[in-house]
């Protein structure tokens, strides 16, 4: 399984050394210069330039007709999920969903419900430019709970909810750097502690969303997604010589 999902894994390595590569400029570098620019638009460009290569890499890859099946059938669920708590404030089960997917089908399925789910939903709820960040935020909770999936498969269901429940912030937290990316000024340490500040309730509610959906329903899903996945992998036995 995991020379499956290698090629996956080495850009996503690649991804995050190329984001921290740039804040490190900014910071260090280019601080004065950075700060007179919008970086809002730009930012939205980057990351629509990179779910892009990674859905070329998918595309590219040797994926099945099922797996490409898994991956429409998850996306829609975890998507129209989310249309009946549109009225309640960041709790929805599409984030567990998504999880879920990545912990049981690995990183590369993870990230492409996570991203797909988010067109689906927001078909109804609305697009706009915090779709591209949406996108970007929902698929790598699916990454990263497919490598979590790997590196600790039996990570049982107390740590599946601490992990559930820390994407809520962390979910919050990367959709704050647009927000404040596209309408902070001045562009520091401490407007962006401001602006997590203002969200803090509504991360929390995420959160707490999320861990009670796992609770609850969490072990029967992944219980019936493993069974699944199980029924798709094909093994070839050799005859005994």
């Amino acid at each position: 399984m995991w020379c499956r999902h290698k090629l996956f894994l080495k850009l996503m390595r690649f991804f995050l050394f190329f984001c921290a590569g740039a804040i490190f400029i900014y910071v260090f570098v280019c601080k004065e210069a950075a700060a007179e620019q919008n970086w809002g638009l730009f930012s939205i460009f980057l990351i629509l330039l990179v779910i892009l290569l990674f859905y070329w890499v998918f595309e590219r890859s040797a994926a099945t007709s099922r797996e490409i099946a898994v991956i429409a059938v998850l996306s829609s669920i975890a998507g129209i999920a989310r249309l009946p708590f549109a009225a309640l404030p960041n709790v929805q089960p599409t984030t567990f969903l998504i999880i879920i997917s990545g912990f049981v089908f690995g990183p590369r399925v993870g990230f492409m419900v996570g991203t797909t789910a988010l067109v689906v939903s927001n078909f109804f709820l609305g697009h706009g430019p915090w779709t591209p960040w949406q996108m970007l935020a929902w698929g790598l909770a699916g990454s990263s709970a497919g490598l979590m999936g790997i590196l600790h498969p039996r990570l049982g269901h107390k740590g599946m909810t601490i992990f559930n429940f820390l994407w809520g912030y962390l979910f919050g937290w990367i959709m704050n750097l647009w927000f404040w990316l596209s309408f902070v000024y001045p562009l520091n340490p401490k407007t962006f502690l401001l602006a997590c500040l203002a969200s803090f309730w509504l991360d929390t509610l995420h959160a707490l969303g999320n861990a009670v959906f796992y609770i609850l329903l969490g072990r029967d899903i992944v219980k019936v997604l493993t069974r699944f996945r199980q029924k798709m992998e094909i093994s070839f036995l050799l005859p005994a010589k």
